[in-house]
């Protein structure tokens, strides 16, 4: 009962505050849709700190049966999910009492008192269909989960839908995710063709077997756990915003900022992370598929990295920080190291969802304005939000004490298991330079963001400054909360996601023994202690939340890097900051003129490197072409000019014979009857039909 309360509490807020709102009035929608997400909060936390775990599968309700298919609705009950319920209720919860204050006299929609009731409803329905996703048993389950998202997405990003760029935001990520998603689907159809079930316990079951298996795509014959994999990592590239599919993320910004905060921190973002661990019985047996997650990973967390380094508008250079964030959990998930990928998630959802209500209450206190070059001078005017954002700020640089592993914030602890994991999946190759770079850069774009913000002198419109104040207490409360989880989520659960590979592998519900003198030996030339070595038994691929094949050593060896790897993350981040504070704070000229000098390299990174402008040169214009000419060459002169010309010529004359055989006499009718038995005797006798 508890995980349906979970579950549907959010969709029953919904529903009451969507439809009933007229009857419970605007501030009762709002804090029955808030109470009921407080209570799925409490109660998901009740199970994770318990440590609940079902071997079955719990009941919901019967769907769509067809032969070997059953697409029964039932919840899933397991570490992985624990992690992912916490992590939704809790900012989704936070992030509906935020919105009371931030949406209580929004200028869009003037005195208009639905859009309120409308907003709050679709936040607890986007909640629902994420944890319908998290929840899910089977594929054709979580698909529906992962189209619900979608939807929601678009209606909260077109929420201002006065204003045409956030209806045009909306439509872009809603097409950019049907591109992933049509992936993800031919995913989901492989390997209901190849093991005949959608059920995950009965996937995982036949993953050895599809890793012996080929199957031809495309003309092609391709190994089917290498192609399953791609096709569902293809998925997890259009929810999490990957490379080539993250167009649509910063352009997101278009919707209200807790929007932002629960869309782009710790629940849509995060479904392909979610996907790529969840089917890790499946990616365990696809190396090359796997090697591309990493790639493509590490290419993330750097081009978004850099990008966010020009950026002016605030919430820009966040969303652009979570596009680089993803990049490290798939790098993580890409070396076999699911548990770091998971950490990372967990504490960027703390610290980043703390971020972007951080610079919802800027931008509320500033009468949203979102230019941070006309910010500056803001810790005096807001002393809470300030210290939210710094401590926001110190987390997602990894400030910490080096060597220790945990002692420090929460990105410290997980950024750094996830670099360090990089270098033993990769021997040290471009996937752990990518991300260490990237996280230079990262330092130096926050940093940039809290002195443009919170340092330095007035800029901007000086009415707007005089009246900058801090946010109400309903806005502020969840980022003390927030606050509390950047601090200390990374040290309280740095040993149960990043320690020794038979405690990682208990708390994921896992079993785990002791490895063969043979996989000793093989890892004992890379790691100086592989006698203590443990990992998941390689008989059950579907009994843990997450898998670890027998010969994936990178957990283990990743605590056995060498010093300089621990030490680079550290380094990068003050490297990052003190470039930041001679640009921003000694000598705040140098930013322009090295924009200046460097005028090619500016524009790029502030274009986004052109990703957008190659899109719409590629696939808009060809497609709006194509429209222009069904339009003018199909239906103006084919249809409009010869089929209808040809119906307006044809048409009348068998009307006027038709009218002028109506007349109204009988004899007319009389004679037309005979004519006609006349015609069909004739008939008869030519055609022999009489005999």
């Amino acid at each position: 009962m508890i995980f349906k309360t979970i579950l549907f509490a959010p969709l029953i807020g919904a529903i009451i505050a969507g439809f009933g709102w007229r009857l419970i009035g605007d501030k009762g929608a709002q804090w029955v849709t808030t109470g009921l997400l407080f209570l799925s909060c409490l109660l998901s936390w009740v199970v994770f700190l318990q440590g609940a775990h079902q071997d079955d599968a719990l009941h919901v309700l019967d769907w769509i049966r067809s032969g070997s298919l059953d697409t029964a609705w039932s919840i899933r009950v397991d570490r992985l999910t624990t992690i992912m319920l916490i992590v939704i209720t809790t900012v989704s919860a936070l992030v509906h009492l935020y919105s009371m204050g931030y949406m209580a006299h929004d200028e869009n929609f003037g005195d208009t008192e639905s859009y309120r009731p409308r907003f709050f409803a679709y936040l607890s329905f986007f909640t629902f269909a994420m944890l319908m996703l998290v929840t899910a048993d089977n594929l054709a389950q979580m698909f529906f989960g992962w189209e619900g998202v979608g939807l929601a997405s678009y209606l909260l990003i077109g929420f201002y839908f006065r204003k045409p760029s956030a209806n045009a935001a909306a439509m872009k990520a809603f097409i950019v995710n049907r591109v992933g998603d049509f992936g993800f689907a031919l995913g989901i159809f492989a390997l209901f063709y190849l093991t005949d079930s959608i059920r995950l316990d009965d996937v995982f079951a036949a993953a050895p077997e599809l890793a012996e298996t080929q199957l031809t795509f495309l003309w092609t014959d391709w190994n089917a756990a290498n192609l399953i994999a791609f096709l569902l990592f293809v998925g997890a590239m259009g929810k999490s915003a990957q490379l080539f599919l993250h167009t649509w993320l910063p352009d997101a910004m278009e919707g209200p900022t807790p929007v932002s905060a629960l869309i782009h921190a710790a629940t849509m973002v995060t479904a392909g992370v979610f996907l790529v661990c969840r089917m890790s019985p499946i990616m365990e047996y696809a190396p090359e598929a796997m090697n591309f997650v990493v790639f493509l990973g590490a290419s993330t967390a750097f081009f978004a990295a850099t990008v966010g380094l020009v950026q002016n508008d605030i919430k820009r250079v966040i969303a652009y920080s979570t596009c680089s964030q993803l990049g490290y959990m798939f790098v993580a998930a890409g070396v076999g190291v699911y548990s770091v990928a998971m950490f990372h998630l967990l504490t960027h959802a703390f610290f980043k969802a703390m971020l972007f209500l951080g610079a919802g209450s800027v931008i509320h206190g500033m009468h949203h304005e979102q230019d941070m070059r006309n910010y500056g001078g803001l810790r005096q005017k807001m002393p809470y939000t300030f210290w939210a954002m710094l401590i926001g700020t110190l987390a997602i640089t990894g400030v910490g004490i080096p060597l220790t592993g945990w002692i420090g914030f929460a990105g410290f602890a997980s950024k750094d298991a996830v670099i360090e994991s990089a270098y033993a999946g990769t021997d040290g190759g471009y996937a752990f330079w990518m991300l260490v770079i990237a996280a230079l850069f990262t330092s130096f774009y926050s940093w940039r963001l809290m002195f443009l913000t919170f340092w330095g002198k007035p800029r901007g419109d000086k009415h707007t400054h005089e009246h900058a104040h801090e946010s109400p207490t309903v806005m502020l409360v969840p980022l003390g909360v927030l606050a509390l989880g950047a601090v200390f989520a990374g040290a309280i659960w740095y040993g149960s996601f990043f320690g020794k590979t038979n405690e990682v592998v208990k708390f994921f519900g896992g079993t785990y023994g002791e490895p063969t003198q043979e996989l000793v030996e093989a890892v004992a030339e890379r790691s100086p202690k592989a006698s203590e070595l443990h990992y998941v038994m390689e008989s059950d691929p579907g009994e843990a939340a997450i898998y670890i094949a027998p010969e994936n050593t990178i957990l283990h060896e990743a605590h056995y890097v060498p010093t300089w790897v621990k030490l680079s993350p550290f380094i990068a981040m003050l490297l990052g900051l003190a470039t930041a504070y001679w640009f921003y704070i000694l000598n705040p000229s140098i930013p322009g003129r090295l924009a200046a000098n460097q005028r090619p390299l500016y524009l790029f990174l502030l274009n986004k490197w052109y990703f957008d402008e190659v899109y719409d040169f590629i696939f808009v214009r060809p497609a709006k072409q194509l429209g222009r000419f069904l339009w003018r060459r199909g239906d103006g002169n084919v249809i409009d000019g010869t089929i209808n010309g040809v119906a307006m010529g044809i048409i009348p004359f068998f009307t006027r014979l038709a009218g002028r055989a109506q007349s109204g006499y009988i004899f007319t009718y009389a004679f037309a009857m005979v004519i006609g038995i006349a015609v069909l005797i004739t008939w008869m006798t030519i055609s022999g039909g009489a005999e």
